[in-house]
């Protein structure tokens, strides 16, 4: 991990570390790289990490979506990120990605389902990050992200 982080709060530190690490590797298509990555960022606390990755997706498209999101909006960012990764990196899975935008939007509805395994979150939520951030840096969608999580924890 490198000292780019040293501002942060500890926990949150080795998170946003793996999460610019696997974000770069999908932006390359390097999938040896994105899953070191993907490994580390799943040995993470996943409450800690889900509130991150979670926030930095909502925050992605609502500076995207500034007049509203509509299922229309979900659906462009769920089949881009499918198409995106498929050709390079085997076992992308739509209903993951679902399942994290709507979290994401909070929109989930529990059905009883297993909820998929951290190593799948890590990976799809690399591969959704990369979708939506386009040529934005990592550092500065999670430097928002957190400060969000900041904003809502003082308000509370």
């Amino acid at each position: 991990m490198t000292n780019q982080w040293r501002q942060l709060p500890a926990p949150a530190r080795p998170i946003a570390a793996a999460t610019a690490a696997a974000v770069t590797a999908a932006r390359e298509q390097d999938a040896a790289a994105l899953t070191g990555a993907v490994a580390e960022l799943s040995a993470q606390d996943q409450g800690q990490t889900g509130l991150i990755l979670g926030t930095a997706v909502r925050v992605l498209l609502e500076t995207r979506h500034p007049d509203g999101l509509d299922a229309d909006d979900v659906r462009a960012a769920l089949a881009g990120t499918v198409r995106a990764a498929s050709p390079w990196c085997p076992g992308v899975d739509p209903q993951v990605t679902l399942y994290l935008l709507a979290n994401a939007l909070g929109v989930w509805e529990d059905d009883g389902d297993p909820v998929p395994k951290p190593d799948r979150l890590g990976l799809h939520a690399a591969l959704l990050l990369d979708h939506l951030i386009g040529a934005e840096p990592i550092e500065q969608v999670l430097t928002a992200a957190l400060a969000e999580i900041e904003r809502a924890q003082l308000n509370d």
